[in-house]
């Protein structure tokens, strides 16, 4: 190949959707495509694919006609292997078998030019063991294409011990000639993205599994919490349970990783034939094979509300004047509750009062609230530094400092200052809330309130019962988030609840990775965000939440769990320890002006 010229004729061998989908790819950018498979009838339906992609993109405006005939112009079909022989480039995209992958290759080593370069859209399998097939290993690259390929701008290149830098940098090159963006990788079962992606949602099959809570809440979970784009287990089923078994079993016969070891549910509910929604039933039931719409079944939640005993809650206490406590605040008085805080000193009642103040004003000037409705808030909110003033409250919510003892000291004065009949609720984010119902006389009126930060924008509320909380205090913790506009998800009293349980082990496996060298945090950050549509890279989320915070749940969820994998990275605590806590620090994993 010319300098400049990285591909003039590209090989993508299997006609599958991922390779119709790269030989399209491909074809847009002005190259020359073979596009091979042994059927005939699966190049058919390859052609009327691309032929109706294409369709579209001129119906949108996003193509001409003359531009989609270029296209299809350009990509031959055909049966014939040996249409190789010209290639620049040959792209494998067979099924996800190792010996068939290998078989492949091996067909045309010494029938095609040494300059080759041999790339494999394996999603987990060894590049490396890949690579031995030919007589040149050098010149094998993993080249990881996401679904669907002419939408998603995003490849993961995969090196092994032997590829040419040479190799790495022209494939490089292809992939911006294609309009991707890349990220290079050494070649360990599932790359970056996979790799990191399903030990999640492994754990989230595992989580419901164990009857932890509902399918419903912890996709709700980790959409409203985390901002992602689907729920785990919604993402499962439209992965194909088969497919996700398939690439954790690879990663865990490769590393021995237990978290990567399949949840047996996965293996069962593929057995049975509950494949995702390719079979019309998998953790959801669809409305036919192949359908996205999720219709009801035997485990769709029943609407209990109507007819529980909840108590009648008019006035709420909320303990703190930190920025949850404050956002806590503004949503209950918002809502219509009246609403005393416990501060310290005057001082910072002043502060609570100035920012709820300032935030009102921001609505205002959006028009989402009215100077009457701004005013009653306003009205409905006392601050105080004595805790004696909970005496009368119907509802309280902890809002301090996450650390036990502080809370279990709290929660003793709570205990003897409250009037009987009291909820008292913790919004902790990881610690036992039966660690504090425990301290008091009364631990059937202990609930957690999880809220995510920014309370007053962010929808989720994890409401958690203890094995002491009375049916009618979680009744009521339920009616109260409905009523200041929360969407509510109910799990059990276990560290991390839904969203930190999911969300910090997966953290954590991203500072392995780029603490092993594997890939950098650049590139971790990019595979994260361009190939599983995360609104941060885990890097990038890690320096906001805080270093110091995110090591403390992750400590957490290692003394409950007692999980070899869960152990906070080496790297998160050296950096904890040396002050570097994330961009409130001015530096964690990376350094901000």
């Amino acid at each position: 190949m010319e300098t400049g010229e990285i591909a003039r004729i590209v090989s993508v061998i299997g006609m599958g959707t991922m390779g119709t989908g790269i030989a399209e790819v491909v074809a847009r950018h002005g190259i020359a495509v073979r596009a091979i498979d042994i059927d005939d009838d699966t190049l058919d339906e390859a052609r009327a694919r691309i032929a109706a992609s294409t369709d579209r993109a001129v119906a949108g405006d996003k193509l001409s006609p003359e531009e989609r005939n270029g296209i299809l112009d350009r990509i031959t079909f055909t049966t014939n292997i040996q249409e190789c022989v010209t290639s620049d480039i040959v792209i494998e995209a067979v099924p996800e078998d190792l010996d068939l992958k290998r078989d492949v290759l091996a067909q045309l080593d010494g029938l095609v030019p040494e300059h080759v370069i041999w790339c494999t859209n394996t999603s987990s399998l060894s590049v490396t063991e890949i690579s031995t097939a030919v007589r040149q290993p050098s010149r094998v690259v993993g080249l990881h294409f996401f679904n669907p390929a002419p939408v998603q701008d995003f490849v993961e290149i995969v090196r092994t011990v032997v590829t040419d830098d040479d190799v790495v940098e022209q494939v490089r090159a292809f992939a911006e000639q294609i309009g991707k963006e890349a990220v290079i990788c050494e070649d360990k079962a599932g790359f970056i993205a996979n790799s990191l992606l399903f030990g999640y949602l492994n754990h989230a099959a595992t989580m419901y599994e164990q009857k932890y809570a509902s399918r419903e809440d912890i996709d709700a979970a980790m959409r409203l919490g985390c901002g992602l784009p689907m729920g785990p287990l919604a993402l499962l089923d439209l992965i194909g349970l088969d497919t996700a078994y398939q690439i954790l079993d690879t990663m865990y016969r490769e590393g021995r990783d237990r978290l990567h070891a399949p949840s047996p549910i996965l293996k069962h509910m593929v057995t049975a034939g509950l494949k995702g929604r390719k079979s019309g039933r998998g953790f959801y039931t669809y409305a036919e094979p192949g359908s996205p719409e999720i219709v009801a079944d035997a485990h769709t939640p029943v609407a209990t509300g109507e007819g529980r005993a909840v108590r009648p809650i008019a006035s709420v206490g909320v303990i703190g004047s930190g920025t949850m406590a404050t956002g806590i605040v503004e949503v209950f008085a918002k809502a219509g509750f009246t609403v005393t805080f416990v501060a310290r000193s005057n001082e910072k009642i002043a502060k609570v009062t100035g920012t709820i103040e300032r935030s009102l004003e921001k609505a205002l000037q959006r028009g989402k609230i009215e100077q009457a409705d701004a005013d009653a808030t306003l009205g409905r909110i006392t601050g105080t530094t004595s805790l004696d003033d909970m005496a009368d409250v119907d509802l309280v919510v902890e809002a301090i400092a996450e650390e036990l003892d502080i809370k279990t000291a709290l929660f003793e004065n709570l205990d003897e200052i409250c009037k009987p009949g009291a909820i008292l609720a913790t919004t902790t984010s990881s610690l036992p809330v039966v660690d504090l119902a425990a301290v008091t006389s009364r631990p059937s009126d202990v609930v957690g309130l999880h809220f995510f930060n920014p309370a007053p924008i962010m929808k989720l509320v994890e409401i958690v019962d203890t094995v002491a909380t009375d049916a009618d205090v979680l009744a009521t913790a339920e009616d109260i988030v409905a009523k200041i506009g929360k969407v509510g998800v109910r799990c059990g009293d276990r560290a991390g609840f839904i969203v930190n349980a999911l969300l910090f082990p997966y953290l954590n496996d991203a500072i392995k990775m780029a603490e092993g060298n594997y890939a950098g945090t650049d590139d971790i950050d990019a595979a994260m965000k361009l190939g599983c549509g995360y609104p941060m890279g885990p890097f990038e989320l890690l320096d906001v939440v805080g270093l110091d915070v995110s090591l403390a749940i992750q400590q957490t969820l290692y003394r409950e769990f007692r999980e070899p994998g869960f152990a906070p990275a080496p790297w998160l605590e050296h950096l904890v320890t040396a002050g570097y806590t994330g961009r409130k620090a001015g530096r964690g994993f990376r350094s901000y002006a």
